[in-house]
């Protein structure tokens, strides 16, 4: 169902810190960091991601569902936008993520920014 999720942080260092430690037990482990975030999961398949945020605390998390196909996805962008989120980046090739990911963004009336992708 889930793709992966991402979440906001205040300290970085602080919180790769405990998801190393309380994702151990787990299986999970540090797959991708970098000074504005980083990635938990399977070895080289993240699933979760913290994302380094300054300033206000923050107030939507990021949701990812795992999608069949491209139909699917423009079809969960057009739904969506029929049922009140907005807009935040339609279907199509986001090749900056991964030569194959393809995914649409929507605002959910919470302010969380929900996506649709496969790969």
């Amino acid at each position: 169902m889930y793709d992966h999720i991402g979440l906001r942080v205040g300290d970085l260092d602080a919180s790769v810190r405990f998801y190393t430690a309380a994702l151990a037990p787990l299986g999970f482990v540090l797959c991708s960091r970098d000074d504005s975030g980083a990635g938990f999961g399977p070895k080289d398949a993240p699933a979760l991601w913290l994302h380094l945020h300054k300033g206000q605390a923050a107030t939507g998390a990021h949701v990812a569902f795992r999608a069949k196909d491209h139909a699917a996805i423009k079809k969960f962008h057009a739904e969506g936008l029929k049922a009140g989120g907005r807009d935040n980046g339609g279907a199509g090739l986001r090749a900056d993520y991964s030569p194959t990911h393809y995914a649409a963004f929507l605002i959910d009336p919470d302010g969380n920014n929900v996506e649709a992708v496969c790969t």
